[in-house]
């Protein structure tokens, strides 16, 4: 079910674009977390950056830089404790796969190369293509 933007309303571009490039996050050590992407209801902009924030965590999975599952579906109105829209990512696995993947303290010498981190993303997208819940990664550019 795709998004309508109601009658009237503009769409203003967000003023940080969440990055993508899988080089610049490892470079710069962006690590995980467990979080809910919150956003005001009947707000296009706001839908918008949180669906373009979730496309770029997505991105970064595919592209083996960490493992996030995102959920497929995004909450158009309050659910459960949460007093706006959300978008929940699942991050449970984290720290099991952390290690594995040698990022941050669990680095040792050198690193998984870039190819390596692809890999394993195309592997976590495989393993996830079953999950109904779990949103997949937005086609390669």
């Amino acid at each position: 079910m795709a998004f309508q933007q109601p009658q009237g309303m503009q769409v203003i571009r967000p003023a940080h674009e969440p990055p993508t490039d899988v080089e610049r996050v490892v470079e710069e050590e962006i690590r995980e977390w467990h979080f809910h992407i919150y956003f005001l209801q009947r707000n296009a902009a706001q839908h918008a950056a949180a669906l373009a924030l979730r496309d770029a965590i997505l991105r970064l999975r595919r592209d083996g830089a960490f493992v996030a599952v995102p959920l497929y579906r995004v909450n158009t109105a309050p659910i459960g404790p949460h007093p706006a829209d959300t978008l929940p990512i699942k991050s449970e696995e984290i720290p099991l796969q952390y290690p594995l993947l040698k990022l941050g303290y669990s680095s040792i010498i050198s690193g998984p190369t870039i190819e390596e981190r692809k890999a394993a993303g195309r592997k976590i997208e495989q393993t996830l293509r079953g999950e109904k819940e779990a949103a997949p990664a937005p086609a390669e550019d």
